[in-house]
């Protein structure tokens, strides 16, 4: 496509440079991740910008581009954009509603079969002492556990869907919108929070990070848990209170932390504590990252550019700007 905005894609890795380049020729295309000073040298002309969720698009950063017109963020969450500020600038914003809720629940289950039969541990034993044996490794099945859902967007119904049908385990699950007819299909039953805390097996999270939802997990919700719970967050890090969080593993009450997201991912010294005791696994945020997924991401980003530069109605605008 010809056009005369300017465009530019942030946080961009070499193997997607391609695809940005022969849709938006003239794109400026920046890998890693700028603080709010770089993003405004460097995008001082930008009127097309696409972001991931590192890059903090925050009222400084919006002052500070003077020509911006659109933001299109790569994600589902939009938290690291101001949007009160992109409002009173009258910019749009646009995320990417579903990119492959599938393959953010696979990895929910590739984490609990990782951690739960010590996947991990058994594959050093056999490669570091060349001795094969079980003894030391017996594991914790799925079947007939008490699955606790927090938020049933097309996430969370996809992890109930294989919970309940595939892996045969008894699914309750809490969010303020109920989709019912999701709840009969994929065989689950809604209850409140409380009651997630006090019956859950394991607890796994699919809520986005408002200020009603940061640190949900905190010392009051752990103490309601059950003893040797089992916490997976594929989420968003702020969801979980850390260092009640490290307590609650010390103690033996949480049992297994399986994370793909942390509180204090951009200084991984904060979670230091966190991240070497046994029985914690943690992925730096990769289950998102697959391939179909990734393409779905540039695609509908690309849609979203397309609509804004043909004047058409924008499909994935912010609902609230």
């Amino acid at each position: 496509m010809k056009t005369k905005a300017q465009i530019t894609f942030l946080e961009v890795e070499p193997e997607d440079k391609r695809k940005i380049t022969k849709k938006f020729p003239k794109t400026t295309i920046i890998p890693g991740t700028l603080t709010e000073n770089q993003i405004i040298k460097q995008c001082k002309d930008t009127e097309i910008l696409s972001v991931f969720i590192y890059s903090k698009i925050t009222r400084k950063v919006i002052e500070g581009l003077p020509n911006l017109k659109i933001i299109v963020t790569r994600s589902v969450g939009y938290d690291h954009i101001d949007l009160k500020a992109a409002q009173e600038k009258n910019i749009l914003v646009c995320n990417v509603p579903d990119y492959g809720a599938h393959v953010i629940a696979e990895h929910v289950f590739a984490l609990l079969l990782a951690g739960l039969r010590h996947v991990s541990e058994a594959d050093k034993r056999v490669e570091d002492t060349h001795k094969f044996q079980f003894r030391g490794l017996r594991g914790i099945t799925l079947k007939g556990k008490t699955l606790g859902i927090i938020g049933t967007g097309k996430i969370g119904n996809n992890v109930a869907r294989i919970a309940s049908l595939g892996f045969l385990m008894n699914v309750i699950a809490f969010s303020p919108i109920k989709d019912r007819k999701a709840a009969r299909e994929n065989k689950f039953k809604y209850v409140s929070l409380d009651a997630i805390w006090k019956k859950s097996d394991i607890i796994s999270l699919h809520c986005p990070l408002l200020p009603s939802t940061e640190h949900m997990i905190n010392s009051k919700s752990i103490s309601k848990m059950k003893k040797e719970v089992i916490i997976v967050n594929t989420a968003r890090g702020g969801l979980i209170d850390t260092k009640a969080f490290v307590k609650g593993l010390k103690t033996g009450k949480i049992a297994y932390a399986l994370l793909d997201v942390l509180e204090h991912e951009q200084n991984i010294a904060q979670s230091k504590d966190l991240i070497h005791i046994k029985n914690v696994i943690a992925t730096p945020h990769i289950a998102f990252y697959a391939d179909d997924s990734m393409k779905t991401m540039y695609d509908e980003s690309f849609e979203s550019i397309d609509r804004f530069l043909n004047k058409k109605k924008l499909l994935h605008k912010v609902e609230g700007i």
